[in-house]
Parts: C-alpha cells; sequence; structure tokens
C-alpha cells in the first residue's frame, strides 16, 4: 500500500449536495496542484510503468479528442511549453504528441476521461484512471453512461436522463464540477475493483480516511468530445474537524 495524503481538501466535502450536484467553475480552476503533487504524480507514473493496460484505454475514435486534451492542458497548466515541460517536482516530461494519454499522465494529478456521443448517449472512449475509487476502466471502457454507474443504487431512470440532458448541455469554456466523499480504512489511491465485488461502505467516524474526488466536466470546442476530469484527495479522517458531529 502506497500512503500519499493531502494536508487538507480546497473545499469542504462533509457538506453534500442532491446528486448530481453540479455547480459552475472556469477553466484557471479546472486543474489542481496541491502538497501531494510530487508524490502522486510518482505513483501514476509507476502504475503506467507497472499496469499500464489497467489505468490506460484509448479507442482509436478517440484520439482526435486525446490531443485536444493534452493541448488544452499544456496551454492552462503549462503556458508556453511545447515540445517538454518541467513540473513543479523539477521532472522533465517530454510530450509525446503520438501517446497523448501517456504524457497526461505524467503532467497532472487528474485522471482524465474522454466521453464521446455515440447515438443519444455518451460512451467512455479514452481514459487515464491511476486512481480509481474501487471501478475498473476495462469494465467501464465503451459503455455509455447508464452502463457506467449500473453499481451505483442512487444513479436511477430520473437521474440519468438528467445527467445526459447535462452532458448535452455542456458548453466550451463554463465547465462544471462536483465532488464526493468516500470514507475507506485504506489509503491507497489505486484501488481498483470489479463492479460485481461490492465494497463494504464505511460510515463517517468508522474508516481511518476520508477519499473525495473533485469531478469537472468540460466541453472541447474542437472535438466536442466531453472532458471527465478527477483529482483525487485522501485525508486520515481524525484531522476532520467535524468528525465528532458528523452531518
Amino acid at each position: 500500500m502506497t500512503i500519499i495524503l493531502q494536508n487538507s481538501i480546497p473545499y469542504d466535502p462533509l457538506t453534500p449536495r442532491p446528486l448530481p450536484g453540479i455547480q459552475p467553475t472556469s477553466l484557471d480552476t479546472w486543474l489542481h496542484r496541491d502538497d501531494a503533487f510530487a508524490a502522486q504524480l510518482q505513483h501514476r507514473e509507476a502504475l503506467l510503468r507497472e499496469r499500464r493496460d489497467d489505468v490506460l484505454a484509448l479507442d482509436t475514435s478517440a484520439e482526435p479528442a486525446a490531443q485536444e486534451v493534452l493541448d488544452l492542458v499544456l496551454q492552462h497548466a503549462y503556458p508556453g511549453c511545447s515540445d517538454h515541460v518541467v513540473r513543479p517536482d523539477g521532472q522533465e516530461v517530454p510530450v509525446d504528441r503520438e501517446n497523448p494519454m501517456d504524457t497526461l499522465c505524467r503532467l497532472v494529478q487528474e485522471d482524465i476521461c474522454i466521453l464521446q456521443k455515440h447515438g443519444d448517449e455518451h460512451v467512455l472512449t479514452g481514459a487515464i484512471l491511476c486512481f480509481p475509487a474501487s471501478w475498473r476502466l476495462s469494465e467501464k471502457f465503451m459503455r455509455p453512461l447508464v452502463g457506467i454507474h449500473v453499481p451505483v443504487a442512487s444513479y436511477d431512470e430520473n437521474i440519468a436522463r438528467r445527467v445526459q440532458r447535462l452532458f448535452d448541455g455542456i458548453q466550451p469554456d463554463r465547465p462544471l464540477w462536483r465532488f464526493n466523499a468516500l470514507w475507506y480504512e485504506d489509503a491507497e489511491l489505486h484501488q481498483p475493483r470489479s463492479e460485481n465485488a461490492r465494497r463494504e461502505t464505511k460510515a463517517p467516524g468508522d474508516a481511518r480516511y476520508l477519499r473525495s474526488e473533485r469531478q469537472t466536466l468540460l466541453r472541447l470546442p474542437k472535438t466536442r468530445a466531453v472532458v471527465f476530469s478527477i483529482h483525487t484527495y485522501v485525508i486520515e479522517a481524525s484531522s476532520l474537524p467535524k468528525m465528532e458531529n458528523p452531518a
């Protein structure tokens, strides 16, 4: 187990919002860097090296979108860089445009999922997913939104329709974000789990760690794909001031 913790979360993860819990944000705050940047990027690179087939998938139809995401990340996270970047931790990363998802894995803390409209639904056609919270990329790749959320009990038909309308309505330069709060005994960031092997859910006060995902949705202006990015925070539950009186 690799333990990588942040000192804090830049929002209150213990104030839940009804699904889908979406609110507006901006491209200026799309990508986050925090005190776990160096450790998370090292872990991501190790996973890409050692478990590539588990953490990366890209359909040929999504290759132009992956290139567009890479350009957008370079523009906002590493302005002025084109052939290589120097990360905040001092590591130099070549920009491999033939393998955009590999490069994205090494540039940002966020996992990046690409969803494209196939018929009436958006389908997961590409991803670099190093830090799954109890799901497997291989089981969700090339599946529509409803299929992706099959194990989620609260994701009913009504929520599915609302989420699809939401995806249809996302506009370029007007990203949206939401968050969740998950309770774990294990701080490991890479937690793949089959949808047939349900995780025992911990209650607030019974788990050692709070894991919260800052999830952002944005529309790519050229390919029109939707990018779902996930920034994962893990902190010790004992450090949360609200733990004595959890909501």
